[in-house]
């Protein structure tokens, strides 16, 4: 009977003391130190490639009438697996070249481009990045995006025409 009483106050104090706990996805590229201070929004060295550059691409839709006509957009990132990646995209007839950067929490000014796109500052959860671009005649792309599972992600774009997108990424 003492053995049953304590099996259940065993269960029952473990259970409590793991009750305030949650489980959050880990970037083993990062050490865990690494990841306590991207967690924080400090800068991280990035983690050393890991193989060569992975191209993937992005799917731009448009949200507003400028962007209507010019229709969907698709952007090429050549992703090195370090938290960076080149960034290429044909608008009207120009090509923009820029990169993609992964960003943490609290990097400054995140969440102003899905503001102007979307009317607000709420971003889908998942690690975060910023990809800017800009073209040899002067047009030029900001986005913002949330890596929400392994190279899949969503967000938005605005280019300094005021043409406003929707990013899909991943396969």
């Amino acid at each position: 009977m003492n053995t049953r009483i304590l099996a259940a106050a065993t269960v029952v104090l473990a259970s409590g003391a793991l009750a305030g706990c949650y489980v959050m996805p880990m970037d083993l590229r990062y050490t865990p130190s690494e990841q306590a201070a991207m967690a924080a929004g400090k800068p991280v060295p990035s983690a050393p490639p890991q193989g060569g550059p992975t191209n993937l691409q992005a799917r731009l839709y448009p949200l507003n009438e400028i962007a209507g006509g010019m229709g969907p957009l698709t952007v090429i990132l050549s992703d090195n697996a370090s938290g960076h990646a080149s960034f290429a995209v044909t608008y009207g007839g120009e090509q923009l070249q820029g990169e993609a950067t992964r960003v943490g929490p609290q990097y400054p000014g995140f969440g102003k481009v899905h503001r102007e796109v979307y009317g607000d500052g709420r971003m889908p959860a998942g690690q975060r990045g910023i990809a800017s671009a800009a073209g040899a005649r002067g047009l030029y792309v900001n986005c913002e995006y949330a890596i929400t599972a392994s190279n899949r992600g969503a967000g938005a774009c605005l280019f300094s025409n005021g043409a406003k997108y929707q990013v899909h990424f991943g396969s």
